[in-house]
């Protein structure tokens, strides 16, 4: 076992709920299960008196079979569920699916419902992209990406632009949720101004309307849901009334940034830079090697070949202390379900 899973086993020991809340003869079906995942299903399940039955393979109308006689199944975000496959595993015989994910755009939910299906989120530890959102903000504007290319063939000179100070800027929040609000306490530790924009404001936060926030900020950091009234939040207009060399960060879904517009604005200058864990068309592409096959997603590789511009493959929620969470409450929700107590 590698040291990550040893410290997340030893999380899950401290935090896992008693056996005698389960009923000793539930079972889940365990669909896109990673070697890492697997270890703590195979740890946690049998303490909470389930069974798990777990498989490597996105979920398909091929495997639906493996569902037979579970209600419930806990499935990955990295693979989109076509509808035919949710027909499929309701003829089956499932009636709830506990995504571990934050985010339910991998499968349609309405439709989901509309068969028998209900479908539930995970929560997890906010710190862990919190965390990712900060180290981005700081190498972006740092020029980090310059530097370790050209400290990587020992050219050791000052790079040729200037990093800014976090003090000196304002930081636009879009989404306060709780990964929102985490990245905002951070940010006050900095001494930065934040200005913060949601739907449902709380009461901890400058809040401004949405245009105001992007004329207003050095960075703008994206953290909402993604949903048909978010996709391209920020498409060509808005990134049109940005501060002229401003900087975007998202770590929240791709498509909520129009990539086409952000690309116009940073090869044009406008926008100082970008830092991107998200991307649309990333679906296929990310989570799997590419050395030796061909990236087909041409904003990618363009994105990929500015110096301004950092990529990372859908990782920042990617921490021993998410991963446990994920899976804890992904077995609680479905234990939570087979008894009849749903939680909205």
């Amino acid at each position: 076992m590698s040291s990550s899973e040893r410290a997340s086993s030893a999380a899950l020991r401290t935090r896992s709920p008693t056996p005698s809340s389960a009923a000793p003869t539930t079972g889940i079906t365990i669909y896109g299960c990673g070697p890492d995942e697997a270890v703590l299903f195979r740890e946690l399940a049998p303490r909470c008196g389930v069974t798990p039955t777990i498989t490597e393979a996105p979920v398909s109308e091929a495997n639906v079979d493996l569902a037979f006689g579970n209600r419930c199944v806990s499935v990955g975000h990295k693979t989109r569920i076509a509808n035919p496959t949710l027909l499929a595993l309701r003829r089956a015989g499932v009636e709830y699916i506990s995504t571990r994910s934050i985010g339910y755009n991998h499968l349609d939910v309405p439709y989901a419902e509309s068969i028998g299906v209900a479908v539930e989120n995970v929560t997890y530890s906010p710190d862990s992209v919190a965390d990712y959102t900060l180290m981005l903000m700081l190498m972006v504007v740092r020029n980090a990406k310059s530097i370790i290319r050209r400290t990587d063939i020992h050219d050791y000179r000052l790079d040729d632009t200037r990093g800014r100070e976090l003090r000196d800027l304002t930081i636009g929040v879009v989404g306060t949720g709780r990964i929102g609000a985490a990245v905002m306490d951070r940010l006050r530790g900095f001494g930065c101004r934040v200005v913060a924009h949601d739907n449902r404001p709380g009461d901890s936060a400058e809040y401004v309307p949405l245009d105001e926030l992007l004329r207003l900020s050095d960075v703008v950091t994206l953290h909402t849901p993604l949903t048909a009234d978010t996709r391209h939040l920020l498409d060509r207009r808005r990134i049109a009334r940005m501060k002229h060399g401003a900087f975007v960060i998202n770590t929240g879904r791709g498509p909520l940034l129009d990539t086409e517009a952000l690309l116009s604005a940073l090869e044009s200058g406008r926008l100082s830079g970008a830092a991107l864990d998200v991307l649309e068309g990333e679906e296929g592409i990310f989570y799997a090697d590419h050395r030796d096959k061909p990236v087909d997603n041409k904003p990618l590789l363009r994105l990929q070949e500015l110096p301004n511009v950092l990529i990372s493959p859908h990782t920042a929620y990617y921490t021993d202390h998410a991963l446990s969470d994920t899976v804890e409450n992904s077995i609680l929700n479905c234990l939570r379900f087979e008894s009849g107590n749903q939680h909205g």
